[in-house]
């Protein structure tokens, strides 16, 4: 029996970005490949032909991430958080917080795990941090078991 797929969790921001790169891949980069797979024949031999081999194996690596994509889509569950209460957080919610050992404030968007972004504050509802603001109000302390060890949060403001 298979395993049952996964839903992929999105924003209506992050389906559009993945419609966006896969509609990308299948009309602009698939051609690209095929126009260098179609050169590189060209120089003669293709058992040592280092630019025929580059060019299949990005090939393969377009093709997997075209396969990846679809699946993502066909599974995805987008969160329309406008009907959330207003003072809870959710995925789709952007949070400040104030990191009670550093004095720090941060704020974090929760998103799904296909588009969290630590570098852009964008963190998967999977993470630690995600999972355990989750649920949470303002003005409630949070405490998170990470990597280098217990984090103390204060939800300061919530953004829908």
């Amino acid at each position: 029996m298979a395993e049952a797929e996964k839903h992929t969790i999105l924003t209506p921001e992050g389906l559009r970005k993945l419609e966006d790169e896969l509609e990308h891949l299948k009309t602009v980069k698939r051609k690209e490949i095929a126009e260098r797979i179609k050169a590189s024949k060209e120089f003669g031999d293709i058992s040592e032909n280092a630019e025929y081999e580059d060019a299949k194996n990005d090939q393969a690596f377009i093709e997997g991430r075209i396969l990846q994509l679809d699946q993502m889509l066909r599974n995805a569950q987008v969160i329309d958080n406008h009907n959330a209460p207003r003072d809870t957080i959710t995925v789709g919610s952007t949070v400040r917080v104030k990191d009670m050992g550093s004095g720090e404030e941060i704020s974090y968007t929760i998103v799904g795990s296909a588009e969290a972004d630590p570098d852009k504050d964008k963190i998967s509802n999977e993470s630690p941090v995600g999972r355990a603001l989750l649920g949470r109000r303002t003005g409630e302390v949070v405490e998170v078991t990470v990597p280098a060890g217990k984090m103390k949060y204060s939800v300061l403001k919530i953004i829908h």
